[in-house]
């Protein structure tokens, strides 16, 4: 073997042991961070992270293009940039709180401060209140109107609230013919005027409606609901801050049912149940006193009557009773 062959081979078994020295320095002991800043480059140059994305960090004066931006005090070229309390700039640049800009900006108390995340306090949304029930006095009835046919007379002539609430009532009064029937009296005059002018008059807060037995011959079910439905929404235009309790129709007697004529329970039944649904618990409510005078049988309770159609006058406290039972006390006007 030659001379030049053998300073060949030393040359080579240098390089190679050279090689396995600087890999083993870089895997055990740098960690290969030598590379890290170089890899970032790349990796910004890849992303299209625009104009110097690929450079170092420049100062304001433009200096140090393609080098790492040098803190104040004018340390290490080659180095990467510091922060005022000396870490590495080559490190994400920091706010005075230390934490990396790149995060995303927090409020005061830590939480992400973004779009989805306003710090501005936002108001509750609206809940709707739920009705209160509850029992009352006569003097609930202080501004209330009961409106109705010979069933709300009764209620008047023997129900103890004549000095207290208002009625507007009439026998023989139907839903058709509610607005136009002058029935209501005018203290001091002799006259009489309609509901309707004396709902645009007077205003109440509680409106009972008591009224249907009258138009039991008259129309289909369907009619009859459609003109309550239309008299409740006029109610409301004519009072608007008032509460509307829609009253279930009373029964009669079984035996007054089955005489077979238009009077009869289960068309009474039919009504109230879709009178019933007129409420929205919010505005209009349904009460149905039937539970409270009706027998097995479904009908009136003969004793409470004395024609199978009307309360005789003890048992109008029975009614009475219901409603203060039954009052609205806070309720969701809408």
């Amino acid at each position: 073997m030659t001379l030049d062959k053998v300073e060949r081979l030393k040359k080579g078994y240098y390089l190679i042991l050279m090689t396995v020295m600087g890999i083993v320095y870089l895997s055990a002991v740098d960690k290969w961070q030598i590379y890290v800043r170089a890899m970032e480059q790349v990796k910004n140059f890849c992303t299209g992270g625009g104009e110097g994305a690929d450079q170092g960090a420049q100062n304001p004066g433009g200096e140090g293009s393609g080098q790492n931006t040098q803190n104040p005090g004018g340390e290490g070229t080659g180095q990467e940039a510091q922060n005022p309390g000396g870490e590495g700039a080559g490190q994400e640049a920091q706010k005075p709180g230390g934490e990396g800009a790149d995060q995303e900006a927090q409020s005061p108390d830590g939480s992400e401060a973004g779009p989805e995340n306003d710090l501005t306090e936002q108001p509750p949304e609206d809940v709707p209140v739920e009705p209160v029930f509850g029992a009352v006095e006569d003097d609930y009835f202080s501004d209330a109107v009961f409106i109705g046919d010979s069933r709300t007379v009764g209620m008047y002539e023997y129900g103890g609230l004549e000095e207290t609430a208002a009625f507007y009532a009439s026998t023989g009064l139907t839903i058709y013919k509610i607005f136009d029937s002058a029935i209501v009296e005018v203290p001091g005059q002799k006259k009489k005027i309609t509901i309707e002018e004396a709902l645009q008059e007077n205003s109440f807060a509680k409106i009972y409606l008591m009224i249907g037995i009258n138009e039991m011959g008259t129309g289909t079910v369907e009619t009859f609901i459609d003109k309550y439905r239309e008299v409740v929404e006029h109610l409301k235009e004519l009072q608007p801050e008032a509460i509307i309790y829609i009253q279930g129709i009373i029964k009669v007697t079984t035996e007054r049912s089955n005489q077979g004529d238009y009077i009869n329970n289960e068309g009474i039944e039919a009504r109230n149940q879709e009178l019933e649904k007129l409420a929205d618990n919010g505005k209009i409510f349904y009460l149905d006193v039937n539970p409270l005078v009706c027998d097995e049988t479904g009908g009136l309770i003969e004793s409470y009557t004395f024609d199978g159609v009307h309360l005789k006058a003890k048992y109008i406290q029975i009614w009475k009773d219901f409603l203060k039972e039954n009052a609205v006390l806070i309720s969701s006007l809408p």
